[in-house]
């Protein structure tokens, strides 16, 4: 059985299907199941939430870039084959950043998605100066729970 939130984020995903492309038969809409169970569910489903509700968000990408160093090379009998190896360098982003930033009734909020790690050192420093600045930072583990952060935001924004 689906939770209320994931049943309300597929009611508007459907609004916004009808929204977008008004003159398609009901039969023939299709919107994508959410679900919470995995970080990239939970992460997308989070986002379209948001967005469906008239305010912004998006997934952050904080890994490094890969370094390609290898070559094709071809041997003498004709035969071609890749020699040599990547190397991921580090990011240039800030170390620690959130899975998702948002702008909710004008207000920055950053969400971190944990399903089964925890929270390292580097995201708990981000998280305090998020904080310091006056910003909003929700840690996640179900739709659920972003559902509640969320209704008392609304609450305390009024």
């Amino acid at each position: 059985m689906q939770s209320k939130g994931m049943t309300l984020l597929r009611k508007l995903a459907l609004a916004d299907s009808r929204k977008k492309h008004p003159t398609l038969p009901e039969a023939a809409r299709y919107v994508k199941p959410y679900s919470d169970k995995t970080a990239n569910m939970l992460t997308r489903a989070i986002i379209d939430f948001i967005r469906f509700n008239g305010f912004q968000s998006e997934r952050i990408n904080c890994t490094g870039r890969p370094q390609d160093n290898t070559r094709i090379i071809t041997d003498v009998l004709g035969d071609s084959r890749r020699v040599g190896s990547v190397k991921w360098l580090p990011t240039s982003g800030q170390r620690g950043t959130s899975d998702i930033s948002a702008t909710i009734r004008g207000r920055s909020v950053k969400i971190e998605i944990k399903m089964k790690d925890k929270e390292s050192e580097y995201q708990r420093k981000y998280q305090e100066s998020i904080e310091r600045a006056g910003g909003y930072y929700w840690i996640c583990h179900s739709f659920d729970e972003f559902m509640n952060y969320y209704n008392q935001f609304l609450l305390s924004t009024n």
